[in-house]
C-alpha cells in the first residue's frame, strides 16, 4: 500500500533528488530495496521565515506497486468526415474544446481572426519596435490566445469547474515539463508555450479537424433560433452543427454582433488599475529575508490584496523575473500586461495593481447600458494612448511620487519595450481607482517592507483582467438562452479568468455538446 511523506528540507537539499529516497526511507521506517519508486506530489516554498524551507509531498510505493501518476491519454480518431463543430477562438477554451471534440467523435473546426503562433511574433514585434498595432494579431489576439506571450500561469481557484489534474496532464502529454504537476504554483514561460500550443493544433489536423488562422467572424447565421453557420471578413460562410465562442474578453467586435442581433448581454464587474514593477533583487530581499537570493530558490513572487473604501484593491497577474509588454488591441489606446519565460531571469518584478470595479456604480455612464463597463474601460484606454504621446508608451509614475501627488522628473530603468512617459496617472485614472490604489500601495508596504519605494515604476493602464461584458448561458445545457447550438465559453464569455480555468470551460462546452446531441 502506497505511504505518505513530506520532507522538509533547505532550498540546497530540495535540489538534491539523489538524497530523497534516502530521507524517505529513514523517515517512515523502510529500507530503501523494498521501494520501488517514490514520486512527488506537491512542491511548495514557505518563506515566512529567514530559514526558507521546501516542502515536498512524496508518494512512496512498494515493491510489486505500480503508481498510477500520469493517466491522461489522448483517444484520438479520424473524424475527417464527421459533424462538424466551429470553435471561435484558439486560446486555451478553444484549443482544449478541439481536443475533446476529438474524443467525442466531432470535426473540431477552429476558427482564428489572428495569426499561427510563429507568424503571430512578427506583430507583436511590430507594436514594441514600431508602435503598429494589428487588430488581429496582437498579445491578446492570435493562436493560443491572450496567454501564449504571458508568464504561463497554471495556478487557478477553479476546483469545482472540473478536473484540474487531467488540464494540467494534457499540457504536459503535448511537452510541458512535468513539474507543473506537483507545484503549488505551477507555470510554463511564454518561450516554451508556443511549441506546446502548435502540438496541440498539429494534433487537431491529423485527427481530421481543421484550423483556419487570419479569419475573423463577422456575423452569426441562425434558423428557427438555432446555430447554423459564421460568416468570416471576406463574406466566406462557414457552417457547422454547433458553434462554441471562445474568442477572449478583448473581442468587443462579436459583443457588438450579439447588441446588433438583440441578443442577450450582461454588464459584468471587472478590475482596473495599473502595473507596478520593481526590481526583481527587491522583491527577493523582501520575500526571502536576505542580501541576495540563494541560486537555489526561484525569483520570488507575491501576492496581495487590501480591502479599501468598500472594494478590493489586489495584485494580479505578478511576473516575477518578468518583463511589461503592450496588450492593446487597437490603435488608440495604451494597455499593459505582464510575461515571463519559463526562466523568469529578468532583472525586474512586475504585477498588476487593480481595483474592482462594478459597472452599476460607474456615474455618468449608466446610458451606455449593457456596455456601460466597456466604455469606462475604453475611455481610460484612451486616456493612457494620449497620455503616452499617441504611441504606445505608457503613462508611468515612480510609486512614492504616485502617492504623494508629485510628478517624476525622472523614472526607474524598466522593462516595457515601446518606452516610459512621465506623466501625473491621476490624469488617466478615474478618482475612484487612483485614490484607492494609493492606499493599497501604503498598506502593502506595511505588509511587505521595502514594497513602498520610489524604486518602483507604476505604469498605465492595467484594464484587461476580464471581461467587462458577459454572454449569458442556459445552466445545464449550456447553450445560450436565444441560440440553440451555441455555446458561450471562457473569458470572452464571462465564465473563466486564466489559462486552467479557460481550458476547463472548452472542455466543459465540449462535454455539452455531446451530451445535447445525445
Amino acid at each position: 500500500m502506497a505511504k505518505e511523506c513530506i520532507l522538509v528540507l533547505s532550498p540546497k537539499q530540495a535540489q538534491q533528488n539523489e538524497l530523497h529516497k534516502k530521507l524517505i526511507c529513514k523517515k517512515i521506517g523502510v529500507k530503501e530495496e523494498e521501494v520501488s519508486e517514490i514520486v512527488l506530489v506537491r512542491k511548495s516554498i514557505d518563506s515566512r521565515k529567514k530559514a526558507i524551507k521546501i516542502h515536498l509531498k512524496y508518494q512512496v510505493f512498494f515493491i510489486g506497486e505500480k503508481p498510477d501518476v500520469f493517466s491522461y491519454e489522448f483517444k484520438g480518431q479520424n473524424v475527417e468526415h464527421a459533424e462538424r463543430v466551429l470553435v471561435i477562438g484558439t486560446g486555451p477554451a478553444g484549443l482544449y474544446a478541439g481536443l475533446k471534440l476529438i474524443e467525442h467523435g466531432f470535426k473540431p473546426i477552429l476558427i482564428e481572426r489572428g495569426k499561427d503562433v510563429v507568424e503571430r511574433r512578427k506583430d507583436l514585434g511590430a507594436i514594441n519596435r514600431d508602435h503598429i498595432v494589428n487588430p488581429d494579431s496582437n498579445y491578446c489576439f492570435g493562436e493560443g490566445g491572450a496567454g501564449t506571450y504571458s508568464d504561463g500561469k497554471l495556478y487557478t481557484r477553479s476546483y469545482k469547474r472540473g478536473n484540474i489534474k487531467e488540464t494540467l496532464e494534457i499540457l504536459v502529454h503535448f511537452g510541458a515539463h512535468e513539474n507543473i504537476l506537483s507545484d503549488a504554483h505551477p507555470h510554463i514561460g511564454t518561450n516554451k508555450l508556443p511549441k506546446i500550443i502548435a502540438r496541440m493544433r498539429d494534433t487537431i489536423l491529423q485527427c481530421g479537424g481543421e484550423v483556419l488562422f487570419d479569419t475573423r467572424m463577422e456575423d452569426i447565421i441562425t434558423k428557427d433560433s438555432a446555430f447554423k453557420a459564421i460568416v468570416d471578413q471576406h463574406g466566406n460562410r462557414i457552417e457547422g452543427q454547433a458553434c462554441i465562442l471562445a474568442t477572449g474578453h478583448s473581442a468587443r467586435d462579436v459583443y457588438q454582433l450579439f447588441f446588433d442581433k438583440h441578443w442577450a448581454l450582461e454588464a459584468k464587474p471587472f478590475a482596473l488599475g495599473v502595473r507596478i514593477e520593481h526590481p526583481q533583487p527587491l522583491i527577493d530581499q523582501i520575500q526571502y529575508h536576505c542580501d541576495v537570493r540563494s541560486p537555489y530558490l526561484p525569483a520570488s513572487s507575491y501576492a496581495l490584496v487590501q480591502q479599501v473604501k468598500g472594494l478590493g484593491v489586489y495584485s494580479f497577474c505578478m511576473c516575477p523575473g518578468g518583463h511589461m509588454v503592450p496588450a492593446a488591441t487597437a490603435q488608440e489606446e495604451v494597455v499593459v500586461n505582464g510575461m515571463s519565460t519559463s526562466t523568469r531571469s529578468s532583472k525586474y518584478a512586475n504585477s498588476g495593481i487593480v481595483v474592482s470595479v462594478d459597472p452599476l456604480q460607474l456615474k455618468g455612464y449608466q446610458k451606455y447600458g449593457v456596455f456601460s463597463a466597456l466604455q469606462f474601460q475604453k475611455d481610460v484606454e484612451r486616456k493612457a494612448w494620449i497620455a503616452g504621446g499617441k504611441t504606445q508608451k505608457a503613462p508611468a509614475q515612480r510609486m512614492t511620487d504616485f502617492c504623494e501627488n508629485k510628478f517624476s522628473n525622472r523614472l526607474n530603468e524598466g522593462s516595457y519595450i515601446p518606452g516610459l512617459v512621465s506623466t501625473s496617472l491621476d490624469e488617466v485614472l478615474p478618482a475612484f481607482v487612483s485614490e484607492r490604489l494609493k492606499t493599497g500601495f501604503k498598506a502593502f508596504g506595511k505588509k511587505m517592507r521595502g514594497y513602498y519605494t520610489e524604486e518602483a515604476n507604476v505604469v498605465g493602464v492595467e484594464s484587461r483582467t476580464s471581461a467587462p461584458v458577459s454572454i449569458p448561458r442556459h445552466e445545464t445545457t449550456l447553450e445560450h438562452p436565444q441560440i440553440k447550438g451555441l455555446y458561450p465559453c471562457g473569458e470572452g464569455a464571462g465564465y473563466a479568468g486564466g489559462i486552467i480555468s479557460a481550458a476547463l470551460d472548452g472542455i466543459r462546452c465540449a462535454n455539452a455538446v455531446k451530451a445535447n446531441k445525445g
